[in-house]
């Protein structure tokens, strides 16, 4: 489908989706957050994907809600009624996964494909809350970070008090929430917010080179498993992890992919992982 607010492009495995209002800093929209779900959901059933980037164009990354969007919130319905919004398909997560796995920013961390969030500028309030659900953050050293929620008279949206202190710990996470104040990139990869800060220039092209790395060299069956065991580990017990780790341990011992990486290290070539 011809998306309005987001860039979708599928090159060397890797599909990247950039918010694309650059005018108005990619100041998110009800129609650009159902383009992002659409477009990452097409990435997640496309076989020839393996990993996923969100960007930003132009100077920012997502500076937040749209302040027109938030001034209709008030209507009766949200203000909803009068947004057309794309077709949809709804996230058919794994069985025995957390409903909140297809939620409605929460998603991500429902997909089986790696999501690299390259934070190119200011991520801040919502545009913020929905990086968190990314499974890694690397950003330029021009980014910012803001958690602005107390400036406008909310609440921490979409998740983002439960997510943030099990990133940052809880009381980075209640400074951040409490103060609203503006974090540099620097400061963010001190307390864990992103993992890597690069130069600007190099931002792009950096996160290419770790997901092509990851297309190259890694198991798209370990990536997907390794991320389900991650993420359902914030809602079990070690007994349980421990449990789903043997199982899965043993399961791998006879896929294709474990057979074809013990032969690519022993015949050192690169392997040629099915995903199965």
């Amino acid at each position: 489908m011809e998306y309005q607010d987001i860039l979708y492009d599928v090159s060397e495995a890797i599909a990247t989706i950039t918010l694309n209002r650059p005018q108005r800093l990619n100041a998110w929209t009800l129609r650009m957050g159902a383009e992002v779900r659409h477009a990452s959901l097409c990435a997640e059933r496309d076989p020839s994907v393996r990993v996923i980037i969100v960007t930003g164009a132009g100077r920012g990354y997502c500076a937040g809600a749209d302040m027109q969007m938030l001034q209709g919130l008030r209507g009766a319905d949200g203000g909803l009624a009068a947004v057309e919004l794309p077709p949809m398909e709804d996230l058919e997560s794994e069985p025995g996964s957390p409903r909140a796995f297809s939620g409605e920013y929460s998603y991500p961390m429902g997909l089986s494909k790696p999501v690299i969030g390259a934070i190119n500028g200011v991520a801040a309030g919502l545009g913020l809350s929905y990086a968190l659900f990314y499974d890694v953050r690397i950003a330029s050293d021009r980014a910012r970070f803001s958690a602005v929620f107390a400036h406008r008279g909310l609440v921490a949206e979409h998740g983002t008090a439960w997510l943030l202190p099990r990133l940052i710990g809880t009381a980075n996470a209640c400074d951040l929430l409490f103060s609203g104040r503006m974090l540099d990139a620097e400061e963010a990869l001190r307390i864990g917010l992103v993992s890597r800060v690069v130069p600007h220039a190099a931002l792009m092209r950096s996160v290419r080179a770790w997901a092509a790395d990851l297309v190259a060299r890694c198991s798209p069956r370990s990536l997907r498993i390794m991320k389900r065991q991650i993420y359902q580990g914030y809602f079990t017990d070690l007994d349980t992890a421990l449990v789903v780790a043997d199982r899965e341990m043993v399961a791998s011992f006879g896929c294709e992919d474990f057979a074809e990486g013990v032969a690519s290290f022993v015949q050192k070539r690169p392997p040629r992982f099915s995903g199965r």
